[in-house]
C-alpha cells in the first residue's frame, strides 16, 4: 500500500509540473512574438526637387573642316605654315613649282600677240576687198575669202585669249590659301613632296573652331522620352531642353554651355539611335576638331516623389517598394520611375502619395511582403 501511495503522489507532482511548464510558455509566447519584428529604417516620401543629368559620349568636330588639296600636279617648293597654327582667310599655306606654269603662261602670252596680229593683218586685207568690191574691181568671192580669214583670225585670238587664263590660273593654283580661318591640322607631306589633285591624302585640313559641334546619339527610347511618347514634336522638345554642358576627356567640364541644336530624322537601323548635334562657343580655341567627352543634360523635376534606389526591387521587369500598413506590416507595392536617374535615386512617377512610408533598408534580402517590422526611428535622416 505504501508503494502504490508514492506511485499516485509522484505522477500527481508530473502532472502539476507539466501544467506549470505549459502556463509558463503560454505567458511568454506573445512576449516573444512582439520581440520577432525587426527594427528596419523606413523613410515618409514627400514631394521635393530633383536634379539629375543624363551623359552621352560625344566626338567634337569643327564648325567647317575643309580638306585643302591642290588644283594643279607638281612639287611643292614651300610650306609656309605649321601644325596647329590659327591662319587667316587667303593666308599663304604652300607653294607649289611655278616654273612650268609661268612657262605656260609666258607661252599662251606669246601666242595671244600672234593672234592679234594675225587679226590686224586680216582685218585690213578684209577692209581694202571691201573696197575694191564697192568700185567693182573684185567679185564678191574675193571679198567673201577675205572676210572668212578674218573670221578665223578672230577665232583662234579668242582661243588663245582662253588658253591664257587657264594658264594664269594654273599659276595661281600654285599659290595654295586658306579658304577660311581656321587652325591648321596635319601635314603629312613638306618640301620636295609631289602634290597632286588625285592624291587620297591632302595637303592639310583648316579647322574653323570658333564654334564646335558635339555629335552625339539620342537611341530610340531616348527620342520618345523625349518627345513625352511622341505627343510633342522634336523642334518644340528640342527648343524646351536646357543649356547642356561638355565634360571633357580629363573628367573637367568645360566652362561655357551649349545648346542642343538638331536631331537627325532618321533613326540607324543598325544602331538604334538617331544622331545629335549640340553647339558650343569656343572664343580660346581649346576644343579641337576630333576631341571626345560626354555631354551632360540636365533633368530638373520640382513637386515630384524621390525615393533611394536601394528602397526598390524588381520581378518580372516591374519595379516594386515595401510599403507599410497602419499595423506596419511589409505590402509590395508597384512603382514606375522616370528613365533618368542620377545612378543612386529614382523619381517615382507612379505608386506613391505624399505620406507614404516605405522601407529602405534590407529591402530583397531581410525584407518580404507580409511582414511585421518595426520603423528605425530617424530614418529618414539616414537615406
Amino acid at each position: 500500500m505504501k508503494t502504490k501511495a508514492f506511485t499516485l503522489t509522484s505522477v500527481a507532482a508530473a502532472m502539476l509540473s507539466g501544467a506549470m511548464l505549459t502556463g509558463s510558455c503560454g505567458s511568454k509566447q506573445p512576449q516573444q512574438q512582439g520581440m520577432t519584428a525587426p527594427e528596419i529604417a523606413v523613410m515618409t516620401v514627400a514631394p521635393s526637387t530633383a536634379a539629375f543629368e543624363s551623359s552621352y559620349p560625344v566626338t567634337l568636330k569643327g564648325k567647317t573642316d575643309i580638306a585643302i588639296r591642290p588644283q594643279i600636279s607638281g612639287f611643292i617648293t614651300k610650306v609656309h605654315v605649321d601644325e596647329g597654327q590659327r591662319v587667316h582667310k587667303g593666308q599663304t599655306l604652300f607653294t607649289i613649282d611655278q616654273v612650268q606654269f609661268q612657262a605656260a603662261v609666258d607661252q599662251a602670252l606669246a601666242n595671244l600677240n600672234s593672234a592679234r596680229s594675225a587679226v590686224s593683218t586680216a582685218k585690213i586685207t578684209e577692209q581694202n576687198k571691201r573696197m575694191l568690191l564697192d568700185k567693182n574691181i573684185i567679185s564678191e568671192t574675193e571679198w567673201q575669202m577675205a572676210a572668212n580669214q578674218l573670221a578665223q583670225a578672230k577665232a583662234a585670238e579668242a582661243q588663245t585669249e582662253a588658253a591664257l587664263v587657264t594658264a594664269r590660273k594654273n599659276l595661281a593654283y600654285t599659290t595654295v590659301t586658306a579658304p577660311s580661318d581656321g587652325v591648321v591640322g596635319t601635314i603629312p607631306n613638306r618640301e620636295g613632296s609631289l602634290a597632286s589633285p588625285s592624291s587620297a591624302q591632302p595637303l592639310t585640313t583648316i579647322s574653323d573652331n570658333s564654334e564646335v559641334y558635339a555629335y552625339f546619339s539620342f537611341s530610340e527610347k531616348d527620342l520618345l522620352d523625349l518627345t513625352q511618347g511622341g505627343t510633342s514634336s522634336i523642334d518644340a522638345s528640342i527648343k524646351a531642353l536646357p543649356e547642356v554642358q561638355l565634360e571633357l576627356a580629363n573628367g573637367t567640364r568645360y566652362p561655357i554651355k551649349g545648346r542642343v541644336a538638331t536631331v537627325s530624322g532618321v533613326i540607324d537601323n543598325s544602331t538604334g539611335a538617331a544622331s545629335a548635334r549640340a553647339l558650343f562657343d569656343n572664343p580660346s580655341g581649346m576644343l579641337r576638331s576630333g576631341n571626345t567627352g560626354q555631354i551632360i543634360i540636365p533633368r530638373d523635376s520640382e513637386g515630384v516623389i524621390v525615393i533611394p534606389q536601394k528602397a526598390t526591387y524588381e520581378v518580372q521587369d516591374l519595379r516594386y517598394v515595401y510599403t507599410l500598413d497602419d499595423n506596419n506590416m511589409t505590402v509590395a507595392t508597384p512603382i514606375t520611375v522616370q528613365p533618368y536617374n542620377d545612378g543612386k535615386n529614382f523619381v517615382v512617377t507612379s505608386g506613391l502619395k505624399d505620406g507614404d512610408r516605405i522601407v529602405i533598408e534590407g529591402v530583397g534580402t531581410a525584407v518580404r511582403a507580409g511582414m511585421p517590422i518595426k520603423p528605425k526611428t530617424g530614418a529618414e535622416n539616414a537615406q
